[in-house]
């Protein structure tokens, strides 16, 4: 690879099994990234990809669906949160489909994962060897609001990263990035509506006033950082891999069938594109 190349993953929920489809690809063909960064499922499949676990965010996002311990109901009475938050970031990374924790530390890869401080609004980065667990972090950056409790790390209080910073591209350049891949969870020509629960949320975040305000002008960062990636696009300094069509998967889907083609598809766009990419990369 030609110069310093960021990896840069959107989140999106069960969206993110689209990721999890390309980073497959680019793991059969020997594609890793000096730097990556991610948010939400971003960061969730970008552990997976530093950890060199081909095919493993796919079995836990697809395979768990229908256990209770991983969504459900229950786990929002029990835990106040939708996902079960315990058993996706410690139970089954230490039990069932074991992490590969020293293949993830000993990666010459960076990872920086972003999270949301409740409290200013405003996102805040972790590194891989940031001096606490990574997957408490991961699990900051996953932690959705109004379905999730917040995340507390060094005395923050800490949310889904994709409310301040959803597609990191600026933090990637900040960092000495010359290039971006960035893999989009949406299609071409999306635009994200508004917030539609103000209200709600000053209600449900009374004492989080700056959170209330990034949730409602996150519309607007996440169009103004499309139509700057576009722009990095047409300057020859990014490559977008994203969904051709609107997803008919949403942010929260228990349909096994289509989070299998949703993964199919992302491996597929990944593979088309392929060629173009391994040129973007050498270029």
């Amino acid at each position: 690879m030609k110069g310093r190349i960021g990896l840069v993953l959107e989140g999106g929920g069960m969206r993110g099994l689209f990721t999890a489809g390309v980073l497959d690809f680019l793991m059969d063909n020997n594609l890793y990234f000096p730097y990556v960064i991610g948010v939400s499922m971003g960061a969730c499949n970008a552990a997976s990809y530093i950890s060199r676990q081909r095919g493993r965010n796919k079995v836990v996002d697809i395979d768990y669906i229908d256990d209770p311990r991983y969504l459900s109901i229950r786990n929002l009475i029990r835990e106040k949160s939708l996902f079960g938050m315990d058993f996706i970031f410690r139970e089954i990374p230490n039990k069932h489909n074991l992490f590969d924790y020293d293949t993830f530390y000993n990666s010459e890869q960076s990872l920086i994962v972003g999270t949301t401080d409740c409290c200013t609004g405003k996102p805040v980065y972790f590194g891989r060897n940031c001096g606490i667990d990574i997957l408490t972090a991961i699990r900051a950056s996953s932690s959705l609001p109004f379905i999730s409790p917040m995340v507390e790390i060094g005395g923050r209080q800490l949310l889904d990263g994709g409310i301040s910073d959803p597609i990191p591209i600026n933090k990637a350049i900040q960092d000495g990035c010359e290039k971006l891949v960035v893999v989009l969870t949406r299609n071409k020509g999306y635009i994200k509506k508004p917030f539609k629960l103000k209200a709600f949320s000053k209600r449900f975040y009374s004492k989080h006033s700056n959170l209330t305000e990034a949730l409602v002008s996150r519309h607007v960062l996440y169009n103004e950082t499309l139509k700057r990636l576009e722009q990095l696009e047409e300057e020859g300094r990014a490559f977008i891999i994203r969904p051709e069509h609107p997803l008919k998967v949403k942010r929260i889907e228990k349909n096994k069938t289509r989070l299998e083609e949703l993964y199919v598809e992302g491996f597929k766009e990944a593979e088309l594109h392929g060629d173009k990419l391994k040129g973007f990369i050498m270029k």
